[in-house]
């Protein structure tokens, strides 16, 4: 949100910039019923279309013409500049310039055109090539259009930072078309124009840290075929340009170099200017040339201005660079306090998967030891269960033995042999039954097994399940008998 609010904010200025009109409101009240098109927009101005929306009338008169602030500056303390002289546009307002000078001192001043003197004066010059677009508008167009840039550039050395992408924005069409009719004319060594619109060559100017060198060319003066011959394309002069500056050329013919030379005040041909980019979005014009030159004069008075202008790109890159640098040392700084709370966060949070681990296993702990004390207690309770069930056993097959039998003829005396070696004897009537025998050993406290079974050595008897309703006599135990207990498993 925050930005398309901000683009709104530009297109807005774009907008008074060309137009003329200061009332904000009005602007944004005219942008928004063309839906934020700015082109759209501004050709309705042009034609007085506006008025059908019962936003505007047209604009007729040159009252808004002129505004004291805008994108350009000079420098005053330099003799080499031409006084009333000034510039045309910058990346981001597109206004049009118009040079202001006040007593003997150089002033220079950005003045907004007003938009139908500017679209008339440019048609009435330029009918005869069917070009119906004003010039602030094609400067517009060129502030907001993508950027175009160079390709490969014949017979001159590729400038590095060039791209390869095709030019897309009006000014960039232009300059290629300039550089191939040129080419055409006056063969492939040249300079290294760029293939794109003045205020692309500008930034790259600045991004280079270099003089930004306009070159505007006039294909019907006497003397441009003597001085692109003789001076531009020698081989000093090409060679010179391509190392110092940017070279930026047009053609007056195409829209954004006649726009130039209006600017400009260019009185004759051939015309060559050195501009820089200065702060708040500000163009210094350092020096320009007017009329043939040669060679060793263009050279000279260029190496003029690189002696005595050359401190302040100078300046420029120790500026950026310290800036760059302060850059990259807040990105260390903010990469490593990234890296500093990552780590923070990262043993924070191998810090709670421990805590969380060991509370999981001091719960788990503490359910075992429930559970082994549930089961612990189930089996104490099964134990007694057992325990009680035993003893209540063994009291009734003591109760169902009855008293033990005096001795007598009646009576057998059986002794049992333990499995732990110990023996007991007792009493038993002739009549009694083996199961007798085993009520006995089950009622002995000290005797718990389940499965067992009662043998007689001689002769060896095992006295089974089927044996247990045989009489002690039948069995042949009296009147005296000796058995021993055989664990089964």
């Amino acid at each position: 949100m925050a930005q398309g609010s901000r683009d709104n904010d530009d297109k807005i200025a774009h907008f008074q910039a060309v137009t003329g009109l200061e009332d904000t409101t009005l602007c944004e009240r005219i942008l928004k019923a063309y839906n934020w098109d700015l082109d759209v927009a501004v050709d309705s101005m042009a034609g007085g279309d506006v008025h059908d929306h019962g936003l505007i009338a047209p604009l007729a008169g040159s009252d808004q013409a002129e505004s004291s602030s805008g994108p350009f500056s000079a420098i005053t303390n330099h003799r080499d500049i031409f006084s009333d002289h000034a510039f045309l546009a910058n990346a981001n307002n597109g206004h049009a310039v118009m040079p202001y000078q006040r007593g003997t001192d150089l002033i220079w001043r950005v003045a907004t055109l007003p938009f139908s003197i500017i679209r008339g004066s440019y048609n009435i010059m330029y009918g005869a090539f069917g070009v119906s677009m004003s010039i602030a508008g094609s400067i517009l167009s060129d502030s907001i259009g993508a950027m175009g840039f160079r390709t490969h550039q014949y017979g001159a050395p590729t400038r590095e930072g060039a791209s390869s992408l095709s030019p897309t924005s009006i000014g960039a069409v232009e300059a290629s078309d300039f550089i191939r009719n040129f080419e055409q004319e006056h063969g492939m060594f040249h300079p290294s124009f760029e293939r794109r619109s003045f205020i692309d060559a500008l930034r790259l100017a600045k991004v280079q840290f270099k003089f930004l060198l306009v070159y505007l060319h006039s294909p019907d003066h006497e003397n441009t075929p003597s001085f692109v011959e003789q001076t531009l394309c020698s081989e000093s002069v090409v060679q010179f340009l391509n190392e110092h500056f940017i070279i930026w050329g047009g053609t007056i013919r195409a829209s954004e170099g006649y726009k130039m030379s209006i600017s400009l005040k260019a009185s004759t041909f051939p015309f060559c200017a050195v501009v820089m980019a200065s702060g708040n979005h500000r163009v210094a014009l350092l020096q320009q040339l007017e009329g043939h030159r040669s060679a060793a004069d263009l050279v000279s008075v260029l190496q003029k201005v690189l002696d005595e202008q050359g401190s302040s790109l100078v300046a420029a890159r120790i500026e950026e660079e310290a800036r760059e640098s302060n850059r990259r040392l807040r990105d260390e700084q903010d990469a490593a306090y990234r890296a500093a709370l990552a780590a923070d966060r990262e043993r924070e949070l191998q810090r709670r998967m421990e805590a969380e681990q060991l509370a999981s296993e001091k719960a788990e702990a503490e359910r075992r030891k429930r559970q082994e004390a549930i089961v612990a207690e189930r089996a104490a309770q099964e134990a007694a269960r057992k325990k009680m069930a035993l003893e209540e056993r063994k009291q009734q097959k003591a109760s169902a033995l009855g008293p033990e039998p005096e001795k007598g003829l009646d009576s057998i005396e059986v002794l049992i042999r333990f499995p732990n070696g110990e023996r007991k004897g007792r009493r038993f009537l002739s009549s009694a039954t083996i199961s007798s025998i085993y009520d006995y050993v089950d009622s002995i406290p000290e005797f718990s097994a389940d499965n067992y079974k009662l043998v007689a050595n001689f002769p060896r008897v095992i006295y089974t399940s089927d044996k247990l309703g045989l009489t002690l006599k039948d069995a042949g135990l009296h009147p005296r008998a000796s058995l021993y207990i055989q664990i089964e498993d």
